[in-house]
Formats: structure tokens, C-alpha cells, sequence
């Protein structure tokens, strides 16, 4: 199928230049002002309109299989195409969990069943996604998985990450890790360790339980040299412990979500809607974050996207359950609270989304001339604001909801696939 994009502003080196895109059984094979429609099989007038790369998320939960009340595949991916996203890399706390081949394949078979853009799992670093005890054969999975995570759980013994490590760096893989002391957080800890967790009787998660395994495994890549990446970085202390590493060469790199850039602990509402993990935390950490993004400490911007069902997250701060959902909102709510008021930049944004994930995982895709077709097209002129009856996703917990919103995706094209079409 030959496909073309007519007259859009499209994204080249930080810049917009108006310009057709010529796309040929899903890779990309012309662009330039004026290519013929002759022999086209479908022109999409995009006039007026803006040409991204396909946006990447590193961090994202799916749900299938195990838990398809929450998410599946078919839905989780078309929320994931409205938002603009082509790839996203799907955490592995499912059940079964991928941690060997038989279980992996389970995911991979509903993935190329139902999947409208592509997905790429990752394995897990324990058996089981425990956290500890016997290490996944990383080996043995390493050419099927995007890097390897126990996302929603923290390696817990230091040796433990040592030889995972280890194992990654043999593989030539890259771990993701999510850093949480579970001992350092009281029974029922919900959020930040702050002003409104003292003032309304919420047990606390404090800042040292991200930050200190952050610390733990920096000592760790001293020794081992493996390319590792940091989930969802919320403190301030976690920016700078990471900036240091990076100035003394070490090979790491780390992710914040869109809720930590635009919310703090001042933004809570005792509703489940505002309860994940790790939690908002104080306005400083906000700011930290943002100059991290700004002096390239934080890499990339992933959404985290957790959903679950409305009975789970119907039981206010203390006793919902952790996560929001986010991957149909990521790009508009960025562009319209930190790029329109001048906080970022809007080629700072997109590298955030695209080239820097894209990188960091050795992936592949874009607009350029040879590349597997990946690309989003925005109104940057539209407006709204954020309703979640009208998502996609089966999630419907966002603590975005009523914010104002000013664009929207009109084309999301993946390979061969056009797979979002809307508000045209």
C-alpha cells in the first residue's frame, strides 16, 4: 500500500518544514514539497497540521495476560495509537509473568493478535517478578525482550542486583529497574511523606525509598557496567544522585512520568484517581524534575500508564489501588502546561518522546527516508479538556481530569497500519 501525507509542518532537528511524506508498505520512501498522488492508494491531507516522529513509552501496563478487568492488548494499544504512540515497551507484572520462553510466548501470541501498534515486552529480573530469589534466564530471552524489569517491585538483596546486572550486561540487554525500599515504607503507605499525609492521617512513603536503591545501584554499576535505566524518578534527591553518575560516566539513564511534572502533593484529593506509585511528591521535587529534564539528567518522559478497574481505584488515597492512567493524555496536557507557557521547549518535548527512548532501547522507526513508518500527526490548534468517558482505555483513573488540553491527534501511522484516525 502506498500512502501519503500532504502538507504537513513536519518535525526535522528540532524545527517544522512543510513537506510530503511518502509511506510504501510501511516504510518511509520519500519525502519532500509537492510528490505526485499518482499511484497512491490513499492521500491524507495534513495541512495545517503537525508531523512527529511516533511517540515512544518505555513504561507502560497492558495487563495481558492475567488481568484483562484492567487493560487488554486491543484496547490498551488503540488508547496507546490516540495518544500518538507507535511503540511502547509493556512492564511484566502479569500473570503469568514472562520470566521464560513458555510465558513469554503467551504475551507475544496476544500481542500479534491484537496489538495496533507495536509492543515490545519486557522479561522479568527474578522468577516470578518477586524481587528476589533465582534470576531469569536473561539469556535465553534477550533477543525477544526490549530489557528486563520487575516493575512493581524492587530487587530487594544488593547481590541480588549485582549478578543481574551481570547476566544483562552478558546479554547485552539493559535493565529497567524500579527502586523502591519496601522497608522504609510504613504498613499502608499511600503517599508522598509530606504536608497532606500529615495533616490527613495517610501513612507516608518517604523520598529515601526511591532514592536510596537509586544509590545502591549506582555503587553497583561502578563494578558491573551495565546499561541501566531508572523507572519513574519523583525526588529531588533521585535527579541528583543520578546527574552525578552521569558526570562521572556512568551508563545510566532515567525516565519521569507527566504527573510528577505537572502535580505535587499540593494537588492531592483524597481520591483513588490521585494515588500512584511512586507518589506526587513536594513542589521542590516538581521543580527538580523539571531542571533535570531541561539539563538532560531525565532522558525521556513515559507515561506509566497503570490502568485499573473503577472499583479498584473507588476507595480514596489509603486503600485504592497504585497507578493512573495517562497515554492518551501524555502529549497534550505536556505541550499545553509546559510548552505553551515557555517551561520547555517544544523540541525539547519530542525528543523526550521520541529520539531519546527510541536510543536508549536501540529501537527503531520514523519519519525519515528508509525508516519503518512511525508517525503522529497533532492539531496544536485544537482545544478541550481531559474527559476520561471519552478514553479509549479501560483505565479511567487520571488525576487530569476537567484540565485543559490544547491538542489533539488526528493520525497515528505505524508501519503499514494507520492506526488511529480521529477528529477529522
Amino acid at each position: 500500500m502506498k500512502l501519503l501525507l500532504k502538507g504537513g509542518q513536519v518535525y526535522d532537528q528540532g524545527t517544522f518544514v512543510p513537506m510530503d511524506i511518502e509511506v510504501t508498505d510501511g516504510v518511509i520512501t520519500a519525502r519532500g514539497t509537492s510528490i505526485p498522488t499518482t499511484d497512491i492508494d490513499r492521500v491524507l491531507d495534513v495541512s495545517g497540521l503537525h508531523v512527529f516522529p511516533g511517540f515512544v513509552d518505555v513504561h507502560v501496563h497492558l495487563r495481558e495476560p492475567g488481568f484483562s478487568y484492567k487493560e487488554t492488548i486491543a484496547t490498551g494499544t488503540r488508547a496507546c495509537a490516540r495518544g500518538g504512540y507507535t511503540t511502547v515497551c509493556a512492564m511484566p507484572n502479569l500473570s503469568p509473568a514472562p520470566d521464560c520462553d513458555e510465558h513469554l510466548r503467551r504475551q507475544e501470541e496476544l500481542i500479534a493478535r491484537d496489538a495496533v501498534i507495536r509492543v515490545l515486552p519486557y522479561g522479568t529480573i527474578t522468577l516470578g517478578q518477586k524481587g528476589e530469589g533465582e534470576l531469569t534466564d536473561m539469556a535465553a530471552l534477550a533477543s525477544r525482550v526490549c530489557g528486563f524489569s520487575d516493575d512493581g517491585r524492587g530487587v530487594k538483596e544488593k547481590e541480588t542486583m549485582r549478578q543481574a546486572m551481570l547476566n544483562c550486561k552478558a546479554a547485552d540487554s539493559i535493565i529497567a529497574a524500579h527502586c523502591e525500599d519496601m522497608s522504609l515504607i510504613p504498613a499502608g503507605g499511600a503517599i508522598h511523606a509530606g504536608s497532606f499525609a500529615r495533616d490527613h492521617g495517610i501513612p507516608g512513603i518517604p523520598s529515601e525509598s526511591e532514592w536510596g536503591p537509586i544509590a545502591r545501584d549506582v555503587e553497583l554499576l561502578r563494578e558491573t557496567g551495565c546499561r541501566y535505566h531508572v523507572c519513574h524518578v519523583s525526588a529531588k534527591e533521585s535527579v541528583e544522585i543520578i546527574r552525578r553518575a552521569k558526570a562521572e560516566g556512568i551508563d545510566i539513564t532515567c525516565e519521569t512520568g507527566p504527573h510528577y511534572l505537572l502535580m505535587s502533593q499540593d494537588d492531592l484529593k483524597d481520591e483513588g484517581r490521585f494515588k500512584m506509585n511512586p507518589p506526587l511528591r513536594d513542589k521542590a521535587d516538581r521543580q527538580a524534575l523539571i531542571e533535570g529534564l531541561l539539563d538532560g539528567t531525565i532522558d525521556m518522559i513515559a507515561t506509566d500508564h497503570a490502568p485499573h478497574s473503577a472499583e479498584e481505584k473507588s476507595r480514596g488515597l489509603a486503600k485504592s489501588a497504585m497507578g493512573v492512567v495517562g497515554i492518551e493524555t501524555a502529549f497534550p496536557l505536556l505541550y499545553t502546561h509546559l510548552v505553551k507557557p515557555g517551561v520547555i521547549t517544544l523540541s525539547q518535548l519530542v525528543e523526550a518522546l521520541t529520539t531519546a527512548p527510541r536510543k536508549r532501547f536501540r529501537l527503531d522507526g520514523g519519519i525519515k527516508v528508509g525508516d519503518r513508518a512511525e508517525i503522529t500527526v497533532f492539531d496544536l490548534n485544537a482545544t478541550g479538556t481531559v474527559n476520561p468517558a471519552d478514553f479509549l482505555s479501560m483505565g479511567r483513573a487520571t488525576p487530569f481530569e476537567g484540565w485543559k488540553a490544547e491538542a489533539e491527534c488526528r493520525y497515528t501511522i505505524c508501519g503499514d497500519n494507520i492506526a488511529y484516525e480521529g477528529g477529522c
